[in-house]
């Protein structure tokens, strides 16, 4: 079975809640950075990211299965649960050949205009320092080539 898709809806964050709010999921990846505004998604879409306890019924939900939320660092956003800013960012630095490589670019873009030109309020993992040092540099270029 498939979810609904966001064509119908103003925001994404209103798709969102219709989908999984209230649920328990945990917004992660590309929704979590909807959620918090930091990304406007695409049209039409349907994919969704959480952290689950278990694979649910939907088939366009990627379920990102963890034992236990207690390592999150998660935000409340009206009925959803997300990730937080700094988490998403690390998580989506340590899969990085795994993500949407656009939703990260703009949200670290948004990022760093909506914070006085700087990502100094984020705390970027030792291990992803590296990778966030390349990224940074397209993310800052981001909206002057698209």
């Amino acid at each position: 079975m498939v979810t609904i898709s966001s064509a119908d809806y103003v925001t994404h964050r209103q798709w969102l809640e219709d989908v999984v709010g209230g649920s328990g999921l945990v917004l992660c990846y590309m929704s979590a950075l909807e959620c918090l505004n930091l990304f406007s998604g695409y049209l039409d879409e349907t994919r969704i990211d959480v952290y689950a306890k278990e694979k649910g019924m939907y088939e366009n939900i990627n379920y990102r299965i963890k034992k236990s939320f207690a390592d999150l660092d998660v935000v409340a956003v009206g009925s959803l649960l997300c990730t937080s800013v700094n988490q998403t960012i690390n998580d989506m630095l340590r899969d990085f050949d795994h993500v949407d490589e656009q939703s990260l670019l703009e949200a670290l873009s948004d990022y760093y205009f909506e914070h006085n030109d700087s990502f100094d309020g984020l705390a970027i993992r030792p291990e992803n320092m590296e990778l966030f040092n390349r990224v940074k540099k397209w993310a800052l270029e981001y909206h002057s080539v698209s």
